[in-house]
Protein backbone atom coordinates (compact mmCIF):
# COMPACT_ATOMS: atom_id res chain seq x y z
CA UNK A 1 0.00 0.00 0.00
CA UNK A 2 1.52 3.15 -0.86
CA UNK A 3 0.79 6.54 0.76
CA UNK A 4 0.64 9.55 -0.22
CA UNK A 5 -0.96 13.24 0.81
CA UNK A 6 -4.62 12.37 0.35
CA UNK A 7 -4.72 9.41 2.41
CA UNK A 8 -5.83 10.13 6.12
CA UNK A 9 -4.74 8.10 9.03
CA UNK A 10 -8.08 6.80 9.68
CA UNK A 11 -8.70 5.42 6.50
CA UNK A 12 -4.73 3.59 6.37
CA UNK A 13 -5.49 2.25 9.85
CA UNK A 14 -9.08 0.74 8.69
CA UNK A 15 -7.36 -0.96 5.27
CA UNK A 16 -4.04 -2.10 7.51
CA UNK A 17 -5.94 -3.96 10.18
CA UNK A 18 -8.80 -5.22 7.78
CA UNK A 19 -6.02 -6.56 5.56
CA UNK A 20 -3.63 -8.04 8.14
CA UNK A 21 -6.67 -9.58 9.94
CA UNK A 22 -7.92 -11.27 7.35
CA UNK A 23 -4.41 -12.87 6.59
CA UNK A 24 -3.97 -13.65 10.26
CA UNK A 25 -7.33 -15.28 10.42
CA UNK A 26 -6.38 -17.07 7.15
CA UNK A 27 -2.73 -17.99 7.06
CA UNK A 28 -1.69 -18.54 10.74
CA UNK A 29 -5.75 -19.60 11.64
CA UNK A 30 -6.10 -17.38 15.10
CA UNK A 31 -9.42 -17.75 15.11
CA UNK A 32 -9.29 -15.51 18.37
CA UNK A 33 -7.24 -12.32 16.78
CA UNK A 34 -8.44 -8.80 17.29
CA UNK A 35 -7.14 -5.92 17.19
CA UNK A 36 -7.97 -3.04 19.16
CA UNK A 37 -9.95 -0.51 19.38
CA UNK A 38 -7.66 2.13 18.91
CA UNK A 39 -4.49 3.44 17.65
CA UNK A 40 -1.92 5.78 17.48
CA UNK A 41 -0.04 8.01 14.56
CA UNK A 42 3.29 9.47 15.18
CA UNK A 43 5.45 11.58 12.66
CA UNK A 44 9.01 11.94 12.11
CA UNK A 45 11.04 14.30 10.39
CA UNK A 46 13.45 13.22 7.95
CA UNK A 47 16.48 14.11 9.58
CA UNK A 48 15.63 11.36 12.40
CA UNK A 49 14.61 8.66 10.05
CA UNK A 50 17.95 6.70 10.96
CA UNK A 51 17.48 7.60 14.69
CA UNK A 52 14.02 5.78 14.38
CA UNK A 53 15.05 2.76 12.01
CA UNK A 54 18.16 2.10 14.92
CA UNK A 55 15.50 2.54 17.45
CA UNK A 56 13.42 -0.30 15.49
CA UNK A 57 16.35 -2.23 15.03
CA UNK A 58 17.11 -2.90 18.86
CA UNK A 59 14.10 -2.47 20.46
CA UNK A 60 14.28 -5.99 22.09
CA UNK A 61 17.75 -4.66 23.98
CA UNK A 62 16.08 -1.18 24.65
CA UNK A 63 13.02 -2.96 26.71
CA UNK A 64 14.80 -5.02 28.84
CA UNK A 65 15.75 -1.76 30.80
CA UNK A 66 12.37 0.49 30.04
CA UNK A 67 8.89 -1.29 29.48
CA UNK A 68 6.58 -0.29 26.21
CA UNK A 69 4.14 0.87 28.75
CA UNK A 70 6.90 3.37 30.75
CA UNK A 71 8.39 4.55 27.16
CA UNK A 72 4.70 4.94 25.71
CA UNK A 73 3.68 7.44 28.73
CA UNK A 74 7.11 9.10 28.26
CA UNK A 75 6.23 9.79 24.57
CA UNK A 76 2.91 10.95 25.26
CA UNK A 77 4.25 13.32 27.27
CA UNK A 78 7.10 15.29 25.81
CA UNK A 79 4.62 15.34 23.05
CA UNK A 80 2.55 17.39 25.17
CA UNK A 81 -0.73 14.60 24.31
CA UNK A 82 -3.39 15.04 26.63
CA UNK A 83 -4.21 11.15 27.83
CA UNK A 84 -6.24 9.61 30.40
CA UNK A 85 -4.27 6.21 31.38
CA UNK A 86 -7.56 4.37 31.66
CA UNK A 87 -8.05 4.18 28.30
CA UNK A 88 -3.75 3.24 27.35
CA UNK A 89 -4.40 -0.38 28.71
Amino acid sequence: MGLDATHSLAKVMQRLKSVSSSWIHRELQLAGFAWQEGYGGFTVSATNLRRVRNYVLNQEEHHRTKTFQQEYVQLLKRGLVTYDEKYLW
